[in-house]
Order: C-alpha cells, then sequence, then structure tokens
C-alpha cells in the first residue's frame, strides 16, 4: 500500500455535485477549490483541481479526531438520532418524531459546550443510563475501512499519534475496549482534560500545553469543519478533512479544506492529493 518513491496516490474519489448526487471518478485525489460548477464542470477543467503535496518528513505529530476520522460515526449518529431517542419515546409516552424533535433541541442548546457530549449529562436530562446503552450497542462500534493500516503506517513512520476527541471518557473507554484503538496511538486526549471541545478557539492551546505539539510540525484530520477551522486559526500547518464519516452515509467533502474519502492517498513518503 505504501509509496514511498514520492508518486502520488490514484484512486476513487467520490464527489458530491450541486444536485447532492454522488458520483464515483478515477483520478488522482485533488483538493476541489470553490466552485458552482457540476462533476462534468470540475473533469472538464483541470484549471479547477488544484493538488495538494503533504511530506511526512515535515510532520512529527499527527492529531487525529476519533469518530467519524478513525471510528464509523454510524454508531454514534445511530445512537444519538434513533435509538436514543426510540428509547425516549418509550419512557415518556411519545411518538417517535416528537421524541426525536424535542432530543434534537436538547443537543442544539448545549452545542459547543462540554455538556454536548457529557453521558452522565445526558444521563441526568433524558433519564436513560446512556453510558449502559453505549454498552448494550457497542457490536455497532468498529474502525473505518482502511483507519487500522493507517495508524500501523503512521508507526511506520515513527511518527507521535495523539487521538483529539470531543468524546466523554465514559465512551472512549467504551470504545478503546471494543476496538483497541488505544495500542495504535501514543495517547487518547479527551476535551474534558483540555476543558473545551476541539471547535472552541480556547481548545488549541490548552491542547497544546498538554500534548506539547509545535504547530508548524503537525497534522490533523478530523470530519468537523469547524474544529479544523479552530485548528487553522491557531496555526496548525497540515489540515485535512476526512469526508467519510460514516460508512453508511455518502462523503460531503469540503471546499476550504482537503478532502479524503479514504486513507489510501494518504500512504505515501510524500503524497499528492
Amino acid at each position: 500500500m505504501a509509496d514511498d518513491t514520492g508518486a502520488g496516490c490514484k484512486g476513487v474519489l467520490l464527489v458530491r455535485d450541486m444536485g447532492n448526487c454522488i458520483s464515483t471518478v478515477t483520478q488522482e485525489f485533488w483538493q476541489t477549490q470553490p466552485s458552482s460548477g457540476t462533476l462534468d464542470d470540475m473533469t472538464a477543467h483541470p484549471s479547477l483541481l488544484t493538488p495538494y503535496r503533504l511530506d511526512w518528513d515535515d510532520i512529527d505529530d499527527v492529531l487525529l479526531d476519533m469518530d467519524g476520522t478513525l471510528l464509523d460515526r454510524h454508531f454514534d449518529n445511530f445512537f444519538f438520532e434513533e435509538e436514543l431517542p426510540r428509547r425516549y419515546a418509550l419512557l415518556h409516552g411519545l411518538q417517535l418524531a416528537e421524541s426525536r424533535d424535542r432530543l434534537m433541541a436538547m443537543y442544539r442548546s448545549v452545542e459547543g459546550d462540554l455538556a454536548w457530549t457529557d453521558l452522565h449529562y445526558w444521563t441526568k436530562r433524558v433519564g436513560i443510563d446512556v453510558v449502559a446503552l453505549h454498552r448494550e450497542l457497542d457490536h455497532m462500534i468498529g474502525f473505518l475501512l482502511g483507519a487500522e493500516e493507517f495508524l500501523q503506517y503512521l508507526h511506520q513512520l515513527g511518527k507521535k499519534v495523539t487521538i483529539v476527541t470531543n468524546a466523554h471518557e465514559s465512551g472512549v473507554a467504551i470504545k478503546v475496549a471494543k476496538t483497541g484503538l488505544d495500542r495504535h496511538v501514543d495517547r487518547i486526549v479527551n476535551a474534558f482534560e483540555v476543558g473545551y471541545l476541539k471547535m472552541r478557539p480556547e481548545y488549541w492551546p490548552n491542547c497544546q500545553r498538554l500534548v506539547g505539539f509545535d504547530v508548524a510540525r503537525s497534522f490533523f484530520m478530523d470530519d468537523d469543519e469547524h474544529c479544523l477551522t479552530a485548528a487553522k486559526e491557531f496555526g496548525v500547518a497540515h489540515l485535512i478533512h476526512s469526508a467519510k464519516s460514516s460508512s453508511q452515509l455518502p462523503p460531503t467533502p469540503l471546499t476550504q479544506f482537503v478532502s479524503v474519502t479514504g486513507f489510501s492517498p494518504l500512504f505515501s513518503r510524500r503524497p499528492v492529493i
């Protein structure tokens, strides 16, 4: 899989056009620049596609999101959008749609705060043991395709790998027990250790003090645009967007960040994306 020659990787790139259709194109992995054009426009006009060159020799610290980047976000989507609303509906005698609407309003009310991902907070607020329910459904927890191989590749390169996650420590413990994720990395840092979620500007200086990384020689990969934006504003030099966060949903590439739909373009000493 690895190509130490420095040649650009090729593969299947999934691109969402303006009509929300997902098309498959075999081509170099390119960064799509902002454009109102369709997929046909993009392939017909190569000037709209700019290569992004990455050199692993310029990177010491690799900071990786957990859910939606390494682990399949299908579990979290199902849990908070389907299963928890179903259990809440049964508890309160509600229709599923009404239950889901109530929970979505609760989620939005604390979005961006630590409570947003605090499983103990949600246990108290909804009257359901959310941690126990995570354990009950842990058979749905797993790596995204290629994630374990990517972590092994980073180990071969000798990189210091840190998981930086917004997840609560209880959720992290369940996912680590299920996947063995901790065996592949140097450290897992949850947002409660840092004091803020990753999309908050206060997160990054606190995280830097905790982990000790040089922004100029660090790589950060996440599926959340706001987390990437906060890291960019702090000065993290190498940023990659994980466009395929769930195995059950189509990819959602961004135009303002380099987006990949899998790990294969990163298996090279000097990948061209």
